[in-house]
């Protein structure tokens, strides 16, 4: 069916769709009007509605940004991500605009710039893979990657790896994922020596290959983790990984892994694979500048263990949690909040 209104009266009512196209007489007050395709009809009034209540966001922003943050809501956010129908680990659809923006939103509010990198959102590529595999066996593969990074910084392409004190177990685990390396191309060279329990690499020295060792790992890690329990709870949020914020005294700062859950809920974290005390009181003082809350900022440190988080946490106004602890404080945050 198609659809009449009077542009006059206001007059709706379905017709046929023969006479779609047409202009006919209003039937109450005769005022020529034109006959809509409905599925048209619905969307024009569908973006006019959505850009009148931006308008009307923005505008209560001016007035009382605070008021305006506590005013919206989840169904109020159109642009929420819902990540039940995403292949996370395959996915360029992160990188739109629409998916990160109610987190520029939220900085603008706070009067904060926001310099988002598309890139880093970009799951087509085997850095998550990999990044997820590494984290999720890290007690294991520790050995991989801490002699990987050693060999970089050293200048040199040759890495050996000796597995003759190592179990079965573990052996089958760090040659599984180095051959896996060299399937994805973060190896040019991969060879095992079985009766010595040799492994020997050949690295690349792609500058985004010998960043990921060195570190950005960890911050892929976190972010596949996390969307991948948002996916699995059906919680929207809104993320970003290796965003600069920029404050009105033009202070920046870069930010591991930003997401915004719910449209309501901040959740900043920064991700250590190295040393990291001497920084805690910038990220104290950073925590602050954000406005965000107890719980909301976390460092998240590789190796850290349960109890050193436990003490660190009560020490400072940061939250410290460790790869495998990680996702047990998110769970506690969307419980708190009615969403677990």
């Amino acid at each position: 069916m198609a659809l009449f209104r009077c542009s006059k009266c206001g007059h709706l009512r379905e017709v046929s769709n023969d006479y779609q196209g047409k202009s006919v007489k209003c039937p109450h007050c005769k005022t020529p009007s034109p006959i809509y395709d409905t599925v048209a009809f619905v969307t024009k009034v569908i973006e006019q509605f959505v850009a009148q209540k931006k308008e009307l966001q923005q505008l209560r922003s001016q007035v009382d940004p605070q008021a305006s943050q506590d005013a919206s809501t989840p169904e109020e956010n159109e642009s929420l991500q819902s990540l039940s129908e995403v292949d996370i680990y395959n996915t360029a659809e992160l990188k739109s605009k629409q998916q990160y923006e109610p987190i520029v939103k939220f900085f603008q509010e706070r009067h904060v710039q926001v310099d988002v990198d598309q890139q880093a959102l970009d799951t087509t590529g085997f850095f998550d893979e990999v990044a997820v595999q590494l984290g999720d066996h890290y007690d294991t593969l520790r050995l991989v990657s801490d002699k990987i990074k050693y060999i970089q910084r050293k200048g040199y392409t040759t890495v050996k790896l000796t597995l003759n004190k190592k179990s079965q177990k573990d052996i089958k685990v760090i040659t599984q994922f180095c051959k896996d390396l060299y399937d994805y191309s973060f190896v040019a060279k991969y060879f095992y020596q079985k009766q010595e329990k040799i492994v020997r690499l050949t690295l690349q020295t792609a500058p985004k290959i010998v960043n990921f060792f060195n570190g950005e790992w960890m911050e892929w890690f976190v972010f596949m983790k996390l969307l991948d329990f948002f996916r699995e709870k059906d919680i929207p949020v809104a993320c970003l990984r290796n965003l600069f914020v920029i404050f009105q005294n033009e202070d920046q700062h870069e930010l591991d892994v930003f997401f915004l859950i719910n449209g309501t809920i901040p959740l900043c974290i920064e991700c250590k694979t190295g040393e990291f005390r001497k920084d805690i009181e910038k990220y104290s003082v950073l925590k602050k500048r954000l406005k965000l809350d107890d719980g909301q900022f976390l460092i998240c440190a590789v190796g850290l263990s349960d109890k050193q988080s436990q003490g660190l946490t009560s020490m400072y106004d940061v939250s410290f949690v460790n790869e495998k602890n990680f996702i047990q404080q998110i769970e506690e945050i969307t419980s708190r909040t009615g969403l677990g």
